[in-house]
């Protein structure tokens, strides 16, 4: 199983990797970090598959996928 690590207080919330995901592992935080976005969060990493196309999509390089 893969785990996806996402630094919320540098996520802008723009839902690329939201969007992309191909198992809907990640949702964006209905709370605000410190810059006043809505971080996106793995909430169902048992369902990912390690393909990081999260990562890949993520404009500020926010996000690590292990496997």
């Amino acid at each position: 199983m893969a785990k996806v690590t996402i630094d919320e207080e540098k996520c802008k919330g723009c839902g690329l990797c939201v969007h992309f995901c191909p198992k809907k592992v990640l949702e964006l935080k209905k709370e605000l970090n410190l810059k006043g976005y809505n971080p996106a969060v793995p909430v169902r990493g048992e369902d990912c598959i390690g393909c990081a196309i999260c990562a890949t999509m993520c404009p500020d390089c926010v996000i690590t996928v292990e496997k």
